[in-house]
């Protein structure tokens, strides 16, 4: 019978889980490999989180209008993934948003109508068109000032697919990752299994995952906490959780978020567009 070899660990915010059920694969070594996971998914965190004053993201929102900084290639993978999804969904996904939750948000967690003139300075601010990426030398250049860059709706789902790297390199392929339950990433099933088993919405749906990347955004956990880019708006609160299906973590991480935005129709023109793409909603 195969072993299933868990571990967890608590980075960006959230819990990362590796199940890895491999039959030529020991408890020890299995220990080893996902001690290299977590030291990557550190060292990715200190990289790209917006709440670390050293970080690559930290400094982009130091930078004033005209000003450029140059940026390793996980923030240079996940700005330049950020910048397509907003391209590809017409603007229904943006990681410069976050700076009108904050003004929309009163302090016990209600929503109310901010000012119009500090709604108006801020929306100076917001916008993937605001920044270029520049290839040559990997450099960001902003084109306003005061942006916000934040990288937690594709962060997580980067560090899975930098994990299956570190994993690939220790020869573990029957592996399943979870970054706190919102997205998924499953490779080659358990010895012995065509692939792993995963259960959605409390229960709602049952599916296997192999090859491929889920995750879900919606209101059961955070309540009202997204923003639609294209109206400035807080996102209405529903009972729906919205799902993406994609060939890698961050691109579903990215997806599911923009899914919450999009119409059925976008939404399906989208996934007709690129193979390896789904959506459910339960």
């Amino acid at each position: 019978m195969t072993d299933y070899h868990r571990f967890s660990h608590e980075a960006m915010a959230t819990a990362f889980e590796i199940i890895i059920a491999q039959d030529d694969v020991d408890a020890t070594y299995a220990a080893q490999a996902a001690e290299a996971v977590f030291a990557e998914i550190d060292r990715l965190e200190d990289e790209l989180s917006r709440f670390r004053p050293t970080s690559e993201i930290s400094r982009l929102n130091r930078l004033r209008a005209g000003e450029s900084l140059a940026v390793s290639l996980a923030a240079w993978d996940c700005l330049n993934l950020a910048k397509s999804v907003h391209a590809e969904t017409d603007g229904a996904f943006d990681i410069t948003i976050g700076p009108l939750m904050q003004l929309w948000r009163s302090p016990d967690g209600s929503l109310h109508e901010p000012e119009a003139e500090r709604l108006a300075l801020a929306r100076k601010s917001i916008g993937s068109e605001l920044f270029e990426l520049e290839e040559d030398g990997c450099r960001v250049r902003a084109l306003a000032d005061h942006m916000v860059f934040d990288l937690g709706a594709v962060g997580k789902g980067y560090a899975l697919d930098q994990a299956v790297q570190i994993l690939q390199d220790w020869e573990i392929s029957r592996v399943f990752l979870n970054a706190g339950d919102s997205t998924l990433l499953a490779l080659d099933g358990p010895s012995g299994e065509e692939a792993w088993p995963v259960t959605l919405a409390e229960g709602a749906l049952e599916k296997t995952l192999r090859d491929q990347a889920l995750s879900g955004s919606g209101f059961m956990v955070q309540g009202a906490h997204l923003m639609n880019p294209r109206t400035l708006r807080p996102v209405p609160v529903q009972e729906k959780r919205s799902y993406a299906l994609a060939p890698t973590a961050a691109l579903s991480d990215a997806l599911s978020t923009a899914f919450m935005i999009m119409s059925p129709e976008e939404i399906h023109t989208l996934c007709t567009r690129y193979p390896g793409v789904a959506w459910l909603e339960l």
